[in-house]
């Protein structure tokens, strides 16, 4: 699946999970908890609805800092 693929997906999946921020302005250099505003539900949110949306379950206890960590992340993890 191409990045920029997957990072419109994870976009949505951020929108459906603070539907009252604004994502546009977000990139790969964007710090989960300070730029995008997420916490430790909103974290743990994100990562179910990623293992749901690209089908693979998350190995081991991941530790993601930015938007292009979680990208990476399903990219090399994703079989579509």
């Amino acid at each position: 699946m191409q990045r920029d693929k997957v990072f419109d997906e994870l976009k949505e999946i951020l929108k459906l999970i603070k539907p009252s921020s604004d994502f546009s302005a977000i990139n790969n250099d964007s710090q989960l908890v300070r730029d995008v505003g997420l916490d430790s539900l909103t974290l743990l949110l994100m990562s179910l609805a990623v293992e749901e949306k690209f089908g693979f379950k998350f190995e081991g206890n991941p530790k993601f800092n930015t938007v292009g960590e979680v990208l990476d992340y399903i990219c090399a993890n994703t079989t579509r």
